[in-house]
């Protein structure tokens, strides 16, 4: 039997778990603070409604995935693992290091599943791409840049880099398998107080570098991955349709005479599986629910995303 699991919070990307929870059998309950919204909900996909304050202690609930504000992520974490379950955090899993890392530190403590929601490293472009990086057919990785651009959407806590660059983030920081020696940050704030544009520079132990582009007033939308390698040049684009999601470039740079001298070739489209990322997150943390495996996204990764992101904020007056 799977696992019995809750969605806390029903919001934008609430309903998506719960809906997604639900096709793969596993959705046993909602919560929300809103009690209307929770019932909503439950009537739609058949499960209970459970009211926030009462969730925690359910025997009948195995692990909660928790989809809140960011700010009240940490405090229900803990209580969550202290009542003996297994849970999933959507990013950002808290608002400071220090509260990330009590949340994960509690779930070790009572031996319970942290998983944290960076859905795009189940993506199987990504995964196809960090395949192609792990058999060395880029060559040495010598820079990775990142572009998530758009409009909206607008939050009162997170800015432009808190809110679109974890996931970014999380996937450099699997392909360079390392923490950044060196973080800079640059940002704009167009609206209030909080960054709507942000730049984050990055520099890892190994001499590769890797800058990061973020926005939330852009026209158009970006969600670009480039790896650059000794070998080979290649992007993930989820902008793209699925037969072009993923493509090689093999470009020649050569000296000749003093000179450089370079040939571009076109790109070659690498075939990847389709899937719904969140649908594989999810299955992912059944998975680690059943067998206690250690989750592929962990809370140590999301407090390294954390760590990166605080110093690379930028504040404004």
């Amino acid at each position: 039997m799977a696992p019995r699991i809750a969605v806390l919070g029903c919001g934008y990307w609430g309903s998506n778990h719960i809906r997604t929870l639900k096709s793969l059998g596993a959705l046993v309950a909602v919560s929300d603070a809103n009690p209307a919204r929770a019932e909503g909900f439950a009537v739609e996909q058949d499960c209970l409604a459970i009211a926030p304050d009462e969730l925690f202690a359910r025997d009948d609930v195995d692990a909660i995935v928790m989809a809140l504000p960011p700010q009240f992520h940490a405090a229900a974490a803990i209580r969550a693992v202290e009542n003996g379950k297994d849970v999933l955090v959507e990013k950002p899993i808290a608002l400071t290091v220090a509260d990330a890392e009590r949340a994960v530190q509690a779930a070790h403590d009572h031996d319970r599943i942290f998983m944290t929601g960076h859905v795009l490293r189940f993506h199987p472009a990504f995964e196809k791409l960090k395949s192609l990086i792990d058999n060395g057919d880029l060559g040495e990785v010598k820079y990775i840049h990142s572009h998530r651009l758009g409009l909206g959407k607008f939050h009162t806590e997170n800015d432009a880099l808190w809110d679109l660059a974890p996931h970014d983030l999380s996937m450099i920081l699997a392909i360079t398998g390392s923490f950044p020696t060196e973080i800079r940050g640059e940002g704009a704030a167009l609206l209030d107080h909080l960054s709507d544009f942000a730049h984050l520079h990055m520099r890892f132990p190994n001499g590769l570098r890797s800058h990061l582009f973020t926005s939330r007033l852009n026209p158009y939308r970006e969600r670009r991955l480039t790896v650059v390698g000794t070998k080979a040049m290649a992007v993930f684009d989820d902008v793209e349709p699925w037969e072009r999601k993923l493509a090689v470039y093999r470009h020649a740079v050569w000296q000749d005479s003093g000179q450089w001298a370079f040939t571009a070739n076109e790109p070659s489209y690498v075939a990847v599986e389709q899937g719904m990322p969140l649908t594989r997150e999810l299955q992912h943390f059944i998975h680690c629910i059943e067998t206690r495996e250690a989750p592929r996204t962990s809370g140590e990764e999301a407090i390294s995303v954390l760590r990166i992101l605080t110093a690379g904020t930028v504040l404004h007056d």
